[in-house]
């Protein structure tokens, strides 16, 4: 299993009163995918740009797809842009992937609601894995769950981001959910007044 898929399961066991946003949750995925490239070597940070190397594609299947769809121009994509544009639709590619692999099942109400089902973790290895990773607070997956909006119950004396380049990565997907959150609140606010608008005074 992957940070990636390790996020998406743990988004759905916790504080089940808490919704993650597809969007939210896509832009994490794609954070995720780049810290376990970065883990692996295939590629670094130099600045606010990733910089591709030259190791093999990893095994897993969509984070094979996220190494092939590396910039490979100098200088570099943009942490930021590669957020954007890898994570677009990025959460139901993940949930597509862990049901075919019998990661997921359906229910009929959940904290991830695509479409008219949800679905939940199955109890798998995996999904103990990533229950392991959640319990003991390991750093980078607490991080990146906290961009979404779930707070781990993380105190300041449990261990931080101690890799300069996932810190990096971990601040530009903070820095996108927010402005994603500002997107929403504008609309809000546009469709609020049109709508006054036509009701008139």
């Amino acid at each position: 299993m992957t940070t990636a898929k390790d996020l998406f399961i743990i988004t759905m066991a916790p504080k089940p009163d808490h919704a993650v946003g597809q969007g939210d949750l896509s832009l994490a995925l794609a954070g995720a995918e780049l810290i376990d490239l970065i883990g692996a070597g295939a590629v670094t940070v130099d600045g606010d740009r990733i910089v591709p190397g030259g190791p093999p594609a990893p095994d897993d299947r969509l984070l094979g797809e996220a190494a092939a769809l590396l910039t490979r121009h100098t200088p570099g994509e943009r942490i930021e842009d590669w957020l954007w544009r890898r994570g677009r639709d990025l959460a139901a590619t993940y949930r597509t992937a862990l049901e075919e692999d019998g990661e997921l099942t359906r229910q009929r109400s959940g904290r991830l609601s695509f479409g008219s089902k949800g679905v939940e973790p199955v109890d798998t290895p995996s999904r103990r894995r990533a229950a392991g990773r959640w319990e003991v607070k390991e750093p980078v997956l607490a991080a990146l769950a906290l961009a979404v909006g779930i707070d781990g119950g993380r105190s300041d004396d449990d261990p931080g981001l101690d890799d300069e380049a996932v810190t990096t990565v971990v601040a530009a997907v903070h820095d996108a959910v927010m402005e994603l959150e500002a997107v929403r609140q504008r609309r809000t606010i546009e469709n609020s007044a049109f709508a006054n608008l036509w009701r008139g005074p």
